[in-house]
Order: structure tokens, then sequence, then C-alpha cells
């Protein structure tokens, strides 16, 4: 039986749960801000528990209500059958969530779900329940918004980040969940499959090294829990729980003997007591080895062989006094990284990204996270003497005043639009678009998995500006672009963007073939820098993508010009009942199966078809309920007839209304600034304007970077 599931995570965790979710089986997965949602069967809901590193808890619903008042959620709640789900001999806890004008207070709430439930106990069995609100047999979870509850119960019963070796210890430890997180943002996993070693020189109670070991060695973090909610569940499926411990058990036996070199060292010996009880009760002994040692002494140990990762959370302040040099521990780490771990990889994890500034390291890839409440950042570097800043080096030749105006041009977008993108869960953004009108280029920021890469676009000069001073802006522009957004200049990719010939359409530009993953949202995407003029994602269509995989759920979805597919590809994790992609290039088309393969949309329901759009919607018989278009504006493929947007306009978008389902919606979206939409021609359909609702906030200062619209067929009424 399919369940509505759900997986709570902490803040900044959300995208990286959604990719584990998807290899533990889950279907329809879509990423929110709280956590998130999928479905799947009883055994998906049970190895998300099992398996999960990320997630906080596993929800899966068994109600919805609307009301107005809190006699209106009473109702709704004693209305559910709860002895299908609860022993009346059990015990049982609410946790609620939210609240609107009907209940401000989340105590009131959970108090009237409480007692419509053991109300209705009492109205059936003569007795009640009583209530547990440390370990329950039932957890009950009420998310309320805007007179909508969502009721669950909680499979979990007490947060997954709690894996059952935790005791004591001296330090102040990050959460679990958190811990697997950073290393696997910080690409342990590839770096463990590699058999590479892991060191953390300020180990505390010893969290990463742990569950360093255990994602090595395949362990369910699950396994050692002595509690989980779903075992008082009259839902629960016993047998079958009991056959995916059982595997999990020989996953973990299996994997004992893969799991590297993992060390941890610490100068504080309340510290290196409390790691080592840790590892003992995760059953590490001898596999994680946590020493006393002053960070100063940080050296690659005797033995330990092959490119590993350094990881690291450093204590704060109060942690080691109020009076310590965070500075100067900070500077020692980049020196003893810099001395003894070229060719390694090293990932700090601090609530203050300036003291990273202090290492004498350009950091490769950073990533937001929480602490619990408190900001902070993954700072990822490849030790290298590429990476390394040099204190020593002759100072560089001053900048310009213009080169000087764009760097802090570009540090103030970056200030600006990067917190946006980051609360926004926005991984490629747009952070200049000549602003400054000597410098005309466009810039830019693609956070791929590998690393952060620049895409600079230099607009054709106007004729009065000499040649070479367009091309000394250019190289200042390059530059600056480098230096301001601390990215080395390997990673920042030149293309030249002038005013096409009619039919000069997008032609190649190189040939190295190299596809980097990003996210957006819950979708993973591969773009390539070097080949093409533009990368395989028009960023100004974020928005549009994101409202496609809103409308697309239940429906069966068409995208025209379908490109690399990233619309669609938002479509089927957005819960398209299929997904129909047509393009004519092959390349693209291939581009657009890679992208479909990602995010684990496979044939035969979700399907590319190369062919022109013309000749597919003149012989499709099939009906949509939501049709995406992108046009070229102009087309002279060799394998068909010139396309002329603003000529065929009219029979495109009727080709497209036909095969509309009655309630059906055809999105049409064009980058031709000189576009005119003939409205008069599309007699018989509504046409509403998107145009302001889909451009993005880092195209602000480009509004008419595209126009949208919304077209759907006038009802007879």
């Amino acid at each position: 039986m399919s369940l509505e599931l759900f997986a709570t995570a902490a803040a900044g965790l959300e995208d990286l749960l959604a990719v584990e979710l998807t290899g533990l089986g889950a279907a329809e997965v879509r990423s929110t801000r709280a956590g998130v949602s999928f479905v799947g069967d009883l055994e998906v809901a049970y190895r998300a528990c099992l398996w999960s590193r990320l997630a906080s808890r596993v929800l899966v619903r068994i109600g919805a209500a609307s009301f107005t008042d809190e006699g209106g959620l009473y109702a709704a709640v004693r209305a559910l059958p709860w002895e299908e789900h609860l022993d009346v001999d059990g015990s049982l806890a609410v946790d609620f969530v939210g609240g609107d004008e009907s209940i401000t207070h989340t105590h009131f709430g959970a108090l009237r779900v409480k007692d419509a439930i053991v109300d209705r106990f009492v109205e059936r069995c003569g007795r009640r329940p009583r209530v547990d609100r440390e370990r329950p047999d039932l957890r009950i979870h009420v998310h309320l918004r805007a007179g909508e509850a969502t009721i669950s119960i909680d499979l979990a019963g007490e947060s997954l980040h709690r894996r059952g070796y935790r005791g004591p210890g001296a330090a102040a430890p990050l959460k679990e969940s958190l811990a697997a997180a950073i290393l696997i943002r910080a690409g342990w996993p590839a770096v463990a499959a590699a058999r590479g070693p892991l060191i953390d020189p300020m180990c505390g109670s010893g969290t990463l090294l742990i569950e360093a070991a255990w994602m090595a060695g395949d362990r369910a973090p699950g396994l050692g829990r002595p509690y989980f909610g779903l075992l008082g569940w009259l839902g629960h499926d016993a047998p079958l729980w009991a056959r995916l411990v059982e595997e999990a058990r020989g996953r973990s036996a299996a994997g004992a003997a893969l799991i590297p070199p993992i060390l941890g060292f610490d100068q504080d010996p309340a510290a290196i007591k409390a790691a080592r009880a840790n590892i003992e009760r995760a059953g590490l002994v001898g596999v994680c080895v946590a020493s006393r040692s002053s960070l100063s002494d940080l050296s690659l140990p005797p033995g330990v062989e092959g490119q590993g990762i350094v990881v690291t959370n450093p204590p704060y302040g109060e942690r080691m006094g109020r009076d310590v040099d965070l500075p100067a521990l900070y500077r020692t780490l980049g020196e003893r990284l810099r001395a003894s771990f070229v060719g390694w990889q090293a990932a700090v994890f601090t609530g203050d990204p300036e003291l990273g500034k202090t290492m004498g390291l350009r950091a490769s890839r950073r990533y937001s996270l929480f602490n619990g409440a408190l900001p902070c950042k993954l700072l990822c570097f490849e030790v290298s003497e590429a990476m390394m800043v040099r204190r020593d080096e002759p100072a560089r030749p001053p900048r310009s005043p213009g080169g000087e105006a764009l760097v802090n041009r570009l540090r103030k977008n970056l200030k600006a639009l990067g917190g946006w993108a980051e609360r926004a869960g926005v991984a490629c953004f747009r952070v200049y678009d000549s602003d400054l009108p000597e410098y005309a280029v466009a810039i830019d920021v693609y956070q791929a998995v590998d690393g952060v890469h620049l895409q600079v676009q230099e607009y054709a000069p106007p004729r009065e500006i000499e040649a070479a001073r367009a091309e000394l802006h250019l190289r200042e522009a390059l530059a600056a672009a480098s230096a301001a957004l601390a990215v080395p200049r390997e990673r920042v990719v030149l293309k030249v963007r002038r005013k096409q010939a009619r039919y000069d359409q997008y032609k190649k530009q190189g040939s190295l073939g190299e596809l980097h993953e990003v996210r957006e949202g819950a979708c993973r995407l591969l773009v390539n820098f070097t080949d093409y003029l533009d990368t395989g994602l028009f960023l100004d269509h974020r928005p549009t993508r994101a409202m496609i995989g809103e409308m697309a759920r239940g429906r069966r979805f068409l995208n025209l010009f379908c490109y690399t597919a990233s619309a669609s590809v938002h479509a089927g994790r957005g819960g398209a009942l299929s997904t129909t992609s047509v393009d004519l290039s092959p390349t693209y088309l291939e581009w657009a199966r890679e992208n479909l393969a990602l995010n684990g949309l496979a044939p035969p329901r979700h399907r590319t078809i190369a062919a022109d759009c013309r000749d597919f919607l003149a012989t499709e018989r099939g009906r949509y309920g939501l049709i995406f278009v992108d046009p070229p504006t102009f087309s002279n493929s060799k394998r068909s007839r010139d396309f002329d947007l603003q000529v065929e306009h009219v029979a495109l978008l009727r080709g497209c209304a036909r095969l509309l389902e009655d309630d059906g919606a055809l999105i049409f979206s064009t980058h031709n600034r000189r576009f005119v939409l003939d409205e008069a021609a599309l007699v018989g359909l509504d046409v509403v304007e998107l145009s302001g609702r889909t451009v993005p906030r880092d195209f602000a200062r480009n509004p008419r970077i595209h126009r949208c619209w919304q077209i759907r067929r006038r009802s007879a009424g």
C-alpha cells in the first residue's frame, strides 16, 4: 500500500535528504523548507527510519482537516479511527507545530488533539490510554497552517539523530545528523570508497569519527537505537521490520572490513575520554582511534597512506575559554594542513567563516548549514599549491579605479544575493549583469557538486569603445570575478554573447564534454560550461520550472523544444503522471535523458522523442494536463525546415492547445525581446501574462530577459 510520508530535517539538509530518500526507494520526492515529502510503501518508510543519516523524523500521514476554530480541530481528530493505531492500554504523546488565528499556542493545540483522542477511546472502550511524553507507544504529529491540519504518526518516535551511542561528553557535540551532512558535503563517501583515511584534529566527543566509520562501513545509523515509535503502532509489520534489521546487520558485518583509517585528536583529556566511550558504545574500538594531541603537533601519522581528508568542527570560544585566540587557532590549522597534507582534501565547519580567511587556503566550496539555530558555513579546501595564499608573494599590481569599483560591486551583490540564495535554496544565480556600463558582462554563479564555477558572458561592446580598451575591461572583469567571489581562475569560464545573425543559432563552442552536477530544489541537473554558449540551464527560468513542478502533480506533462529537459525533471519530481520531452537535437536529447536518469525518471513513464515539434503536434493524439513550450526565436536546422517564432507562434500555440485536457494549462515563454504575441488570433483561448511573476530576483536588473504566458482553452460556459 502506498503511503504519504514526510521526513523532517534541520534547515540546510533538505536537498541532501531528498537524494538520500530517493536512494532508499522513495517516489515523488519533493524538498520543502521543513523537510522532504515522498511516497512509498511501509518498507520504504521503515528503510527511511533505519537508514536515513539526515532525517529527524519520518511521518506517515493518516488524515487532514480544514476548520475555523479549535472545536473543528477537536471534531476532526476525534473522527479518526485511533483504535486502529493504538491499544487502549498503550501510551501516546502529541507534537503540535504551526498555528493560525484559531490556535495560536502549540501547547493548547496539542492538548485539544490529546483530548479528542482519549475521549474517543473513553466513548468506545470505557477507558483511555495514558500519556508518556518520553517514549510513547504512539507519537502523533499535527502540523497546522492556515486552517489546514495534517495529522500524522511519527514512526521514529524520537529524533533519528539519536543513534544510541551518545554518552555524557565533555564538549558540546554536533548532532549526529549534522555531522553526517558535513561528511557528505565534504566528499567523505568518495574518499572512503577509495580507502582514503580521515583525520579530525579537534574531534571533541568523536561524533564525526563515528559517523564517518558507520558511513564507510555501510552500517545503518538506526541499527543500535533501542526505541522507534513504529514498534508500538498497531499498524506495525513486525516480520518486515525484523527482515530489514537482519539485512542491515548483514551489511554492517560485511562493510566493517571496508572502513579506512579514522583518527581523531584533541588537546582536552575530557573530550578524548568522552570520544573513546562513544567509540566503544558504537562498536568501533580499534576502528576509530582517538588520541590526545595538540593542534600544533598535527601531522600525517606514521603508517597512514593515501590521499585522505581532514574534517573538523573547531571549538567555539565558550568551549575553550573566553580569552582563546580563535584566529590563531585557524592559522595553526592552516599551517599544519599546508605543511603535512598537500594532496589531501579538508573541510572546516565554522560559525564564523571570516576565520577561514586566516588559514592561508582558498576554499573551493562553501555550504550553508545550521548548528541548532546558529547559521554556519562548511568550508571545503583542496590542499594544493594552487590553492595556497602566499603571505610572502610580491604584491599584485594595484587595480584600476574601475577594477576596484567592480570588485566592490561584486562583493556587494554577493552579500545581498547570497543570503537570498541560501534562504531560497538557490545554488545557481546571476550575481552581476552590466551593473557598471564599462564592464559589459554578465556573471553567473554555479554551485556545482564539484565546487563553485563562474560563467562570465561578455556582451559586444558599443562601436565607439576601442577594441584595446574593451579587452582591458574584460581582463579586469575576469580577475575581479575570481577575486571578489573567491573562485580559482581555472573555474571561471568566458563566453562571448554577440548579436546573432537571423539564422545563426547556438553553435558549439568547444568539445570538452565535461558535465557538472548542480542542484535546483530537489532536482539534480547537468550543466556544461565550455562547449556551448549556454550551459544547458536557463537561470532566468528558475521560477517557471518551480511553477511547472507544482502544477504538474497528477498530470501528463509535455515539454516541446525541451532543450536539456530541465523542466521535465521538475515536472517528474513534482509528481507528474508522465513526461514527454520533444526536441530535434540528438545532443540535447541525450543530455535530457541523462538529466532524467540522474533523477530516477525512467522510460516508459518519462520518454524523449526526436522530432520537429511542429510535426509532433500534427500527429500526436494524446492529451496533456500541462504543456511547456519555450521555442527558439529562429532555427535553420539541417534536419528540418526553417522556423520563425514570430511568424509561426499562433499555429504553434493552437496546436498545443488542441492537446490540452479540459482543465489543462499551457505555459509559453520566449527570450525574444522583440516578440509580439498575436492575442487577437488566439480566439477561444484565455491568455494571462506571467512575465512579472517568472523573472527571478537575480535578474531584476534585466526584467525583459524573457516573457511568459499561461494559456488555457476557454470554457464553453
